[in-house]
């Protein structure tokens, strides 16, 4: 997958996740299946990478939701994968 859809499909994740309420520190990995089995026939990855993405979500999520900076450039501070 290239970086142009990978990060697409954070935004699309994140859309979702919010319209159902999801907090950007949820944890729970019942709650969090939904987003990974999209993500998984959205972009077909295996399990451990569709996690990997439902966790870059959350995290995206997380830093947006800061109160400075672009997520986007912020997330090389934590070693994020989205650029």
């Amino acid at each position: 997958m290239d970086e142009n859809q990978y990060n697409k499909e954070i935004e699309k994740i994140s859309n979702l996740m919010i319209h159902d309420g999801i907090s950007y520190d949820e944890q729970d990995s019942q709650k969090l299946q939904k987003y990974k089995n999209q993500i998984q026939h959205d972009c077909n990855l295996n399990d451990e990478d569709a996690l990997k993405l439902v966790y870059e979500t959350l995290l995206y999520r997380k830093l947006k939701n800061s109160d400075s900076g672009d997520p986007l450039q912020k997330g090389d501070q934590f070693g994020a994968g989205f650029s």
